[in-house]
């Protein structure tokens, strides 16, 4: 069996930035173990796979590790490649997902995800986690499916050297670690041993809690942003009232070739 396969750099208008997402569009679904181990092989933070069902695309993500239930980075390369490499010419793509149907359109320059916001709601520190990631103290810490850890500066998230191993331990997708920006509103990185991927470049589903946190702290709706360590990508945020967030960003074909299996 042969498969087409895709690598973008989504959230980046040039390759070698932003978040590499392998896409791999499908006539019919493969058993689960196939697809969990070509993403393995693989071997990106995110593997998307897509079939066609009439108007509507179905939609799956896997990491090296797992199946997950939304990923931001993928769903923009997932689109970028059905637009700019396979000639759909709606301006709109609906995608079926276990995250609900999510919608992705042309934007300008950008392609813009239509996604479910998240509220942040503010818990406990948990013991050990600050030295996990460590860090001497944050100004809060707040959950959803990740913990969001606030601190008062950027320079603090870009000298980040976690324990990835003691971050495995804690029950939560991943960690993401927040600051107000200079350049940008605000700027973070995010964290998932426990799903297979210790440093994300870029995460466009933790922004669905990050810009729903930074709007209601800023008074601002509309929010730029940027994530990553050595590696970086930037997004555009816009919290609508619908409890729906678009994250929008650009993206770049870096290999396009064949899977034999």
């Amino acid at each position: 069996m042969q498969l087409d396969i895709f690598q973008v750099d989504a959230f980046s208008s040039e390759t070698f930035g932003g978040n590499p997402a392998a896409v791999c569009p499908l006539d019919a679904w493969l058993p689960d173990a196939t697809l969990q181990r070509i993403a393995a092989e693989n071997n990106v933070s995110e593997t998307a796979y897509w079939v066609r069902n009439g108007e509507v695309f179905e939609l799956r993500w896997f990491t090296p590790a797992v199946e997950v239930d939304l990923c931001g980075h993928a769903t923009l390369a997932a689109a970028w490649v059905l637009f700019e490499q396979l000639g759909e010419c709606r301006d709109t793509l609906r995608f079926s997902t276990r995250s609900g149907e999510l919608r992705v359109r042309r934007e300008g320059g950008r392609l813009a995800m239509d996604f479910p916001a998240k509220q942040p709601e503010a818990v406990a520190l948990p013991p050990g986690l600050l030295q996990a990631l460590g860090l001497q103290q944050a100004e809060a810490l707040y959950r959803t499916d990740d913990y969001l850890v606030v601190v008062e500066d950027e320079s603090i998230v870009a000298g980040l050297d976690p324990d990835f191993a003691a971050l495995a331990a804690f029950e939560v997708r991943g960690v993401a670690v927040t600051a107000p920006g200079r350049h940008m509103d605000f700027v973070s990185r995010w964290f998932g041993p426990r799903v297979g991927v210790n440093e994300d470049p870029v995460t466009g589903s933790a922004h669905t809690s990050l810009a729903t946190y930074w709007s209601q702290r800023l008074g601002k709706r509309s929010l730029s942003a940027e994530q990553g360590g050595a590696r970086k990508g930037q997004l555009h945020c816009e919290v609508l009232d619908n409890d729906r967030v678009i994250i929008s960003g650009h993206a770049a074909l870096y290999l396009r070739g064949t899977i034999f299996i």
